[in-house]
């Protein structure tokens, strides 16, 4: 038997793992006691990364489609047809013809995260999309304008505050999202031993608000409201702090949520207007204090402001910046906050310059809205979408009004996916690239280090060693990237090792600067590929060795022969250093958001009628692990949860079905009826809706699509991210109990994929 030591890479939490094999089993994953991030902390994800190994519906062969069926195929083979058709494609109809989506799993996979933004810059396509504008973007976009980069996002000091108020987030069940915190468990407790406070505001009584000190069940979608109110009773009250440094636009703050008094929006966000009102005192009167928003505060109609104003709080309270308030990580590798002339920058323009083709939808930190994806598709021109490239991403169940988008799949005139499954998206694709196991291949958290609680970093080896007959997700990008080019994948990743490091000694604040950049590359050895890139990134990063200007700084060599990871301290304060806009200072008044913050009025009105919120799972990711068992196992968790108030009133009995309908769908599903949910909402998970993966456990336990009610039209301006909750929904009694649904044969039989054909 063999002990090997990992980041887990399967959510934000990145908790670190101790794992036993034998020969090329896993017998046994638990967490790692003497890791420097989560000290021995797992999730029951985590416990089933040997299950997803080991999975025998997981694709270890490329697919390419004969005849309107997808085949096995050798990756000779699969590359071939990609040449044959991907380049006259981009010839004859221009590089805007070709679009790309990227999950979220990428950034769990530091060639992904590194190769991806290669091979979109190889295609030269402006048709960029990602799961970003399904659940964080307004985040991004609000930290961007504040404080200069889509990635300056200020992270609660959660080991240190004394008051921590929580928006639509439920880190308890999500391990942290845009906040790496392994045992999110233990943190909360420990904040409550030191005598502190916690508050969730949440129209559902998650597990987070259970461990709270108080919940309050706000009206979905209304979360800038509550928090627009609160800022308004900082300024009115006279407890915005006296002198805030670095901070520009504080008046500008004041005139925008003067009209929104806790009174006046009460009844708009179900919040009495005295809990509104105490609530900003006992804030500003903690001796620290961090509020913290997520999906729920993100996947709104006023995502960007509800984001913007979380941190305008943090602000005006003085506790940006500040130890036990919110900090800034400063991340070993690729960090954005680490690069570039300290306290000055260009900013970010937003809304962006390029615009959709069909509604004239703006971009976003470099890429459009999925909400445009379906029409861009189907929507008849010269310059329309006819190709698709999907990485580790599955927007057939993720995206709003997903039965458009899947109705549209079936006419692209060619789909390339790189993917670990045959799953409701990759079904439709000419040609699917097998992505490896997770414990085949080298492991750095490059993104979620930019958001991390601690400062630590963490180098996993692969467990087992690679197939030499089987290409990594690096260089399988990077061969899309070479074909889109028309080069060699060597010559390509030469060219962007080489382009890195030139960025490294043009930074006047790096230790290599004014260096060749021919000789840093050079001095990295033998190493290819990803590994190589995140050498070069960690050597010329803050910690960095700077080539052998710092004997005792990081390389991917001390990283190795540190299993447990390194521990690089706590969060500091980084004003003004960290800043990149043009002003040098936190622009706290940004006036595209001012500007958009008039629309809060609309919300001032009650709801009429039911409205559909989502919910996460502690043994789910998105759309991710549903075909293992164990992560399937006990009760059916793709429920419609309904307050007993409304299924009184809507004839609903707990255990039977019941139709859920928007604008653009609807759905039947099984009813719980729980007093977790406020009156006046009802929930679906998100992820689900498997019938047509081919995972015999995914389709064995399929759900319902809650995206099949999600509406297109329905988004954030600012930084189109779909609005995903508060969605309008009507409900009715189908009078029908809930079966379950049996389990069904493979899709895969002898060397055909049955059943795959496309659909139009």
């Amino acid at each position: 038997m063999t002990v090997a030591f990992r980041t887990c890479p399967l959510c934000e939490a990145t908790c670190g793992l101790t794992i036993t094999t034998d020969g090329p089993d896993v017998l046994s994953v638990r967490g790692d006691p003497d890791d420097v991030g989560s000290h021995g902390f797992l999730c029951p994800k985590g416990v089933a990364l040997g299950d997803l190994h080991h999975d025998p519906d997981r694709l270890t062969t490329p697919l390419v489609r004969r005849d309107g069926v997808l085949v096995p195929a050798t990756f000779d083979e699969a590359y071939a047809e990609i040449e044959a058709r991907l380049p006259p494609l981009l010839a004859g109809h221009g590089r805007n013809a070709v679009a790309v989506y990227l999950g979220n799993p990428n950034s769990h996979d530091h060639a992904a995260t590194l190769y991806g933004p290669v091979l979109i810059r190889a295609l030269g396509t402006e048709q960029r999309y990602s799961a970003s504008t399904v659940d964080q973007m307004p985040k991004q976009v609000a930290s961007a304008l504040m404080f200069g980069t889509g990635l300056s996002i200020a992270i609660p000091d959660v080991d240190h505050t004394q008051f921590l108020l929580v928006l639509g987030a439920n880190p308890l069940v999500s391990n942290g999202s845009l906040f790496t915190a392994p045992d999110m468990p233990g943190r909360l407790r420990a904040l409550r031993r030191r005598g502190g406070r916690l508050v969730v505001v949440d129209p559902r009584r998650t597990r987070t608000a259970r461990a709270a000190d108080e919940h309050l069940t706000i009206r979905p979608g209304a979360d800038a409201l509550l928090l627009a109110a609160m800022a308004q009773t900082l300024f009115a009250d006279g407890l915005v702090v006296s002198s805030l440094p670095h901070v520009s636009g504080v008046e500008e703050v004041r005139e925008a949520v003067a009209s929104f008094p806790p009174e006046v929006v009460a009844q708009g966000c179900g919040v009495p207007a005295s809990t509104i009102r105490r609530l900003a005192h006992e804030l500003a009167a903690a001796p620290s204090a961090a509020v913290y928003g997520r999906i729920g505060t993100c996947t709104t109609a006023h995502g960007t402001v509800a984001s913007w104003l979380v941190d305008v709080l943090n602000t005006l309270t003085g506790n940006l910046d500040r130890p036990g308030g919110v900090l800034f990580p400063a991340a070993a590798a690729g960090g954005a906050n680490t690069a570039g002339p300290h306290g000055s920058g260009r900013g970010v323009r937003i809304p962006g310059s390029r615009r959709t083709r069909v509604r004239g939808l703006p971009s976003a930190l470099g890429e459009f809205p999925v909400a445009a994806l379906a029409e861009e598709i189907d929507t008849p021109g010269a310059d329309r979408v006819r190709a698709l490239i999907t990485v580790a991403g599955n927007p057939a169940l993720s995206t709003p009004n997903s039965a458009r988008l899947e109705a549209a799949l079936g006419q692209l005139d060619f789909m390339v996916s790189v993917d670990a499954y045959l799953n409701e998206t990759t079904r439709h694709a000419d040609v699917v690239l097998p992505a490896p196991s997770p414990l085949t291949r080298g492991h750095y958290d490059i993104v979620f280090a930019q958001f991390a609680a601690r400062n630590v970093a963490r180098w996993s080896p692969p467990v087992f060693p690679a197939d030499p007959a089987r290409p990594g997700d690096g260089e399988m990008l990077l061969r899309l990237a070479a074909i889109a080019a028309g080069t060699t994948a060597e010559a390509l990743d030469d060219a962007v090792t080489l382009t890195a490091a030139a960025a490294a000694v043009a930074d006047p604040c790096s230790p290599v600067h004014g260096r060749d950049p021919a000789e840093l590359v050079a001095a990295l050895g033998s190493r290819r590929g990803a590994d190589r890139l995140l050498d070069l990134l960690l050597r010329t990063g803050p910690y960095g060795d700077g080539f052998g200007a710092d004997p005792d700084g990081l390389t991917l060599d001390v990283l190795a022969a540190a299993p447990h990871g390194v521990d690089l301290g706590p969060l500091q304060p980084r004003l003004p250093d960290v800043l990149r806009t043009p002003s040098g200072t936190v622009e706290l008044a940004p006036p595209v958001i001012i500007a958009d913050a008039e629309r809060l009025h609309d919300l001032l009105g009650a709801s009429d009628g039911p409205v559909l919120v989502g919910r996460r799972d502690l043994r789910s990711n998105n759309s991710w692990m549903h075909n293992l068992p164990a992560m399937v196992r006990g009760a059916d968790r793709c429920t419609l949860h309904v307050n007993p108030v409304d299924a009184a009133a809507l004839g609903l009995v707990d255990g039977d079905r019941a139709r859920v309908t928007s604008r653009v769908g609807s759905v039947e599903a099984p009813v719980t009826i729980t007093d977790d949910i406020r009156p006046g909402v009802v929930s679906l998970p998100h992820g689900w809706g498997h019938a047509t993966h081919a995972g015999t456990v995914a389709a064995a336990h399929p759900g319902v699509n809650s995206n099949l009610l999600t509406d297109e039209l329905v988004f954030d301006p600012l930084s189109g991210n779909a609005a995903l909750n508060a969605i309008p929904v009507t409900v009715t009694a189908t009078g029908e109990p809930a079966a379950s649904t049996p389990p069904r044969e493979p899709a895969v039989s002898g060397d055909r994929v049955g059943g795959f054909g496309r659909t139009t």
